[in-house]
């Protein structure tokens, strides 16, 4: 497991499904890259002027947006994890 410093972010990227709903499969090649990803670990946060942590407005298990070429990709276990700055992500789905 991989515990991010900081104010980063550990987050398992979910790929959307390879074919349209109406059946067609798509290449590799025209993909988009994925932005949405399952929070799986989160920092402590940064100290502020004052000596004090942050807190991050995520936590374990949210499912967040992320900017298109955010962070840092990493394979572990044959999951796809991606680790950013908490400010990369660009909200929460609910």
């Amino acid at each position: 497991m991989i515990r991010p410093l900081s104010d980063r972010i550990v987050i398992k990227v979910i790929e959307d499904n390879e074919q349209t709903q109406g059946g067609i499969f798509i290449p590799d090649s025209a993909k988009e890259k994925p932005q949405k990803g399952e929070v799986i670990a989160v920092g402590l946060g940064k100290f502020n002027e004052k000596g004090e942590r942050e807190p991050l407005d995520v936590k374990v298990g949210d499912i967040v947006l992320y900017a298109k070429y955010a962070g840092t990709d990493v394979k572990l276990d044959n999951d796809l994890l991606k680790i950013l700055s908490v400010k990369d992500a660009l909200g929460i789905l609910e």
